[in-house]
């Protein structure tokens, strides 16, 4: 088993918090995205679109996504429940994730794909297609986090955790979005307290370094 993995993007880090709080430690290889390995054809053949993490397995085959790779693992080991033990509590941590990667995650992406230069033609993260940036989107990606960040804020001023109950997944989504969301200069408001709040208890976690 092997985790391709690159330090600052956010998809693999979400995988390593979630392996650090589950204190499951796999082999990992980097990808160096700066230079461009992840479209190189060595690393095309592992995954063909190009991104970062993909777990390949004992027997070849290679799961791509982030959230697919942490829940192969909450299957392998299912203490502590990251994704939730009751059926109420995984659907409540699964609706917040859907949230926070639907409102919050896909904010910061229109930003930073539609604004950098370096994502000239590779608005998409798909090796295989080139598709221009749309300076629309960002505009639009700046609105939808404001009110990602309100809703976030209003939920967190009634919970200590986004999901109620421990830590779980949903934080762990949340605290690698509003990170990332820092390369968009997408911030937190100061005047939202219960958010500025859990990011900093969310950030003091041992795992948040993973």
């Amino acid at each position: 088993m092997k985790l391709y993995d690159a330090p600052w993007a956010p998809s693999p880090r979400r995988v390593r918090i979630f392996l650090a709080e589950k204190g499951v430690e796999v082999p990992r290889e980097a990808i160096d995205l700066r230079s461009g390995e992840q479209l190189a054809d060595t690393y095309l053949s592992i995954n063909p679109r190009g991104a970062v993490p993909a777990l390949e397995l004992d027997d070849g085959e290679v799961l791509c996504e982030s959230a697919a790779i942490c829940r192969y693992f909450e299957a392998l080991q299912p203490q502590p429940p990251l994704f939730g033990a009751t059926p109420i509590e995984i659907g409540r941590i699964e609706s917040w994730t859907r949230r926070i990667e639907g409102d919050g995650y896909a904010a910061a992406v229109y930003v930073l794909r539609n604004t950098v230069p370096a994502f000239k033609d590779r608005a998409i993260p798909d090796a295989s297609l080139s598709v221009a940036q749309i300076p629309e989107l960002a505009a639009r990606g700046a609105q939808m986090w404001d009110g990602f960040t309100r809703a976030l804020d209003q939920r967190l001023g009634a919970s200590e955790w986004i999901a109620g109950g421990g830590y779980s997944f949903a934080d762990i989504t949340a605290l690698v979005t509003i990170d990332f969301a820092r390369a968009a200069k997408l911030a937190i408001p100061e005047r939202l307290v219960h958010l500025g709040r859990w990011h900093a208890e969310a950030s003091a976690r041992p795992s948040a370094s993973a």
